[in-house]
C-alpha cells in the first residue's frame, strides 16, 4: 500500500497493485483498475517513486513478479 494525500489534506492508502495510471494535468489524477479515480496533492513523479519502492519491497527476492518499468508517453504524435 502507498500513502497519498487528497486535496483537502486527508491521507489515505491505495494498493499499488491496482493503480492503472497516474497523470498530472496539472492536478495529479490516480486511476485504479476498477475505474475509481483520485485527485491528490503529490506530483506524478513522487507517486511513481512510491510505486517502485513498493514493488522493490513486496514479495521475497527472486519472486516471479515481472520487473517494473516506467513508461513515459507523449500524446503529441507527428505524422
Amino acid at each position: 500500500m502507498i500513502r497519498m494525500t487528497r486535496l483537502d489534506g486527508t491521507q489515505f492508502y491505495v494498493n499499488a497493485e491496482f493503480i492503472q495510471s497516474v497523470e498530472s494535468t496539472p492536478d495529479t489524477h490516480v486511476v485504479l483498475l476498477n475505474g475509481h479515480s483520485y485527485v491528490v496533492q503529490e506530483q506524478d513523479e513522487e507517486i511513481v517513486e512510491r510505486i517502485v519502492e513498493y514493488h522493490r519491497g513486496a514479495g521475497p527476492a527472486g519472486s516471479s513478479r515481472p520487473p517494473i518499468a516506467l513508461v513515459v508517453g507523449n500524446d503529441d504524435h507527428e505524422d
